[in-house]
């Protein structure tokens, strides 16, 4: 924690994602989500992550 900031690795975000750790890096290539690399580990802050699946979110339609 950090500033009142939890981060996460990629290895854990993955698995919350359920997406594979290659999809990741392609988020991080292409800009859509943010993160830090700190000594070549790369972490995302949980406010982030939290703030780009509400940004995304798309009700039922129903």
């Amino acid at each position: 924690m950090f500033n009142g900031n939890r981060f996460i690795s990629d290895t854990e975000l993955a698995k919350r994602l359920r997406i594979s750790k290659r999809t990741l890096a392609n988020y991080r290539s292409n800009g859509i989500i943010g993160f830090y690399c700190i000594e070549g580990k790369i972490l995302y802050a949980e406010s982030d992550i939290e703030d780009y699946l509400k940004d995304n979110y798309l009700p039922p339609l129903i």
